[in-house]
């Protein structure tokens, strides 16, 4: 897994020193290939006159050949998709470490700090009621929103007086009524969050939050 933090430049020299070092330290792609043509070689032109090389068996070791010059090539394009991933992070790294961003998720984990959201409700959505369950899925904080605000918060409060457990996953959840009160549906917040480090897992950019969020790049929106 390749990680790019708020510390990406120093962290991306140190890495560049390690993958120099250790391609030193590794046979380069195609040596085993190489080596087996001269096996090969070498087989052919010591072979006995009066007892050739059974063709069954030639056959054979060129399939084998073969074989092993697809998987060269196949090493080959695997190396060149990882450096291009390597070199993607980085550069989507610069572009969106300290952004703002919003993530839709039910599970919001509280850090001690207050969480701020938006909801994306239907036009005919008249009012929108916020409620918070821990994760016994009990309800600790019921919450009418106010229409007129574009963003909401919730500062940890619980409806017994205390305050929300640091580290505990919370889940959130709107219900939407229209003018009618009538109930229209149920959504999930945005929570707004700043980037704090990009990461590559077996192709798939991850995106880690202040917020002790993660989600995929491509379900992240910037502010």
């Amino acid at each position: 897994m390749t990680t790019v933090n708020t510390s990406y430049s120093t962290t991306q020299s140190a890495a560049a020193a390690a993958a120099a070092a250790s391609a030193a330290s590794q046979p380069a792609i195609g040596e085993e290939f190489n080596s087996f043509i001269k096996l090969l070689t070498a087989q052919m032109r010591n072979q006995d006159p009066l007892a050739p090389l059974d063709s069954t068996q030639f056959v054979e070791q060129l399939a084998t050949f073969s074989a092993l010059e697809q998987q060269v090539r196949s090493n080959s394009s695997l190396s060149s998709i990882a450096t291009m991933m390597n070199d993607m992070t980085g550069l989507l790294a610069g572009q969106w470490l300290g952004q703002s961003v919003s993530i839709q998720t039910a599970k919001v984990p509280y850090t001690g700090n207050t969480i701020e959201f938006n909801v994306d409700v239907p036009k005919s959505t008249a009012s929108s009621v916020l409620t918070i369950k821990d994760s016994a899925g009990q309800t600790v904080w019921t919450e009418t929103l106010d229409p007129a605000s574009r963003t909401h918060t919730w500062d940890g409060q619980l409806q017994s007086g205390a305050m929300a457990t640091t580290g505990e996953a919370y889940t959130f959840s709107i219900d939407t009524y229209d003018a009618a009160n009538v109930h229209t549906g149920t959504k999930l917040p945005n929570v707004i969050t700043t980037v704090t480090a990009i990461s590559s897992e077996e192709g798939v950019l991850t995106v880690n939050t202040a917020a002790q969020l993660t989600s995929a790049l491509g379900n992240v929106k910037k502010i």
